[in-house]
């Protein structure tokens, strides 16, 4: 087993054509599963579901494997395993912040997920804080701002108007307050989870720091797609998740400026948090916190999933993220090409069909409700897709107007009135997905759509199945 992970720093911007010698996808899990198909027989599984859980890189695997056996307690002992798995847990925080291109005096923090990032980030912003968010975000970063002030920003149609639109709302925060004002915080993903477009990350940073704001990217869709730069797009703080860059164990990671991290309470309290803890005359204790990143890290910390995460980190850099890209740009417009030949589907877009986009594309299809849409393709295809309003509502209903389709056969029964079929289809790939599995969609999509489904379904337990022994 390797002690060292190593990355090195991404750039930002990828226009470069693959190299032949890297044109095929990353191996992964699972590519080999079969699965059986109600019509009779059994195909290689299409897992084209990586926006929500991208399948472990086989390095990764490969990597916890080796280590697995020298498991040991992080912090925590004097034993050589234990010792070996502190250093391999901090040698995974480097490799993170190599990863990220991350400052010199930038923090990273290892949390469960991006959803537990941006609620730490929550927990540690001042009382005073201004949230300022649009309305297309993933529930992860739209819920955490509980205990501030948020703005809701309408949803931009153009990366331009995005960046207008913060503008007004941090020029109006300042102007509206006549003495002084408090601090703010800007919330944005770098790549949707519904359209796959790339949001101007860059300029909104550029928006939100003349204005005396900080700004969080939620990177969740973004890191496993493209490189991120948190020197380059000079964003204050990072979040993204383990489980969608092909590391799986439950690991996410928040990454950025180190003082309001400092400066507040612990988001847990416990064992690994704390440096010194004494009692009082008066029967209470007294708390010296840490300062680093482990004050919010209490607890005996999932150095598996943190060194899964450093694995997948370093994979992708090896593997060069340029020809990653630019493969997965070809299957991207493979995808898109294939839909628009289909009038029958409706690819659902913010920004239009020009704008830049990672390799996740929602889309519904007239007559069909999206749930029996979805079922077919896995049951009569063997591929997986996700269908739904993908924890990110106010976006998809402002995409589909707020209006629901002519319900299909199989609907949603726990829906809100009049909404049955008010939902959408996703498509979602990326370094490890054949061309076969790209093909095999844009080809089912079109026979569903001409031909219909081959066999009967129904709503069991709110979802659309294959009725048993129907045909």
């Amino acid at each position: 087993m390797s002690a060292s992970l190593n990355a090195t720093a991404t750039a930002t911007a990828i226009t470069v054509a693959p190299d032949p010698a890297c044109a095929e996808p990353l191996a992964v899990l699972g590519r080999d599963v079969t699965v059986p198909l109600v019509t009779g027989g059994e195909v290689t599984y299409a897992a084209l579901d990586y926006a929500a859980s991208a399948p472990a890189l086989q390095r990764v695997w490969d990597d916890v494997a080796a280590y697995a056996p020298y498991y040991g307690s992080v912090h925590r002992g004097a034993g050589y395993l234990s010792q070996l798995s502190t250093d391999l847990f901090e040698q995974s925080r480097a490799t993170v912040a190599e990863f990220l291109d991350c400052r010199a005096d930038d923090q990273v923090v290892f949390t469960r997920s991006t959803t537990d990032s941006l609620n730490l980030l929550a927990a540690v912003i001042p009382a005073d804080c201004q949230v300022f968010v649009f309305e297309t975000e993933h529930h992860a970063s739209l819920l955490p701002w509980t205990n501030a002030q948020v703005n809701y920003l309408n949803a931009p149609r153009t990366p331009d108007e995005a960046v207008a639109t913060l503008e007004r709302a941090l020029a109006d925060r300042t102007a509206s307050i006549e003495e002084g004002y408090g601090p703010a915080l800007v919330c944005v993903t770098g790549a949707s989870n519904v359209t796959g477009e790339l949001w101007p990350v860059k300029e909104l940073a550029a928006a939100a720091h003349a204005h005396g704001a900080r700004i969080v990217l939620d990177a969740a869709q973004l890191a496993p797609h493209h490189p991120v730069s948190v020197r380059d797009l000079d964003v204050d703080w990072v979040a993204f998740s383990g489980h969608k860059l092909y590391a799986p164990f439950g690991s996410g990671v928040l990454a950025g400026r180190a003082d309001w991290l400092r400066q507040a309470e612990p988001y847990l309290a416990g064992g690994g948090a704390s440096r010194k803890v004494s009692r009082r005359e008066d029967g209470g204790v007294d708390v010296e916190w840490h300062t680093t990143a482990a004050r919010h890290e209490a607890g005996s910390p999932n150095v598996i999933g943190v060194y899964s995460i450093a694995s997948a980190c370093r994979a992708l850099t090896e593997a060069g993220f340029e020809n990653l890209v630019a493969r997965e740009q070809q299957l991207v417009a493979r995808v898109r090409a294939g839909l628009a030949e289909v009038p029958a589907v409706r690819v659902l877009s913010l920004f239009g069909d020009a704008a830049p986009r990672v390799g996740v594309i929602s889309f519904v299809v007239d007559g069909w409700n999206s749930s029996h849409f979805a079922a077919a393709l896995s049951a009569e295809y063997g591929i997986g897709v996700r269908d739904g309003l993908f924890c990110a509502h106010p976006l998809v209903r402002t995409l589909l107007g707020s209006e629901p389709q002519a319900q299909g056969e199989c609907g949603a029964p726990d829906a809100a009135p009049g909404e049955r079929s008010l939902n959408a289809i996703r498509v979602s790939f990326g370094a490890g997905t054949p061309d076969e599995h790209v093909e095999r969609f844009v080809r089912a999509v079109k026979e569903l759509v001409t031909d219909g489904a081959k066999w009967q379904y129904r709503t069991e337990e709110g979802r659309c199945v294959p009725l048993r022994g129907a045909v």
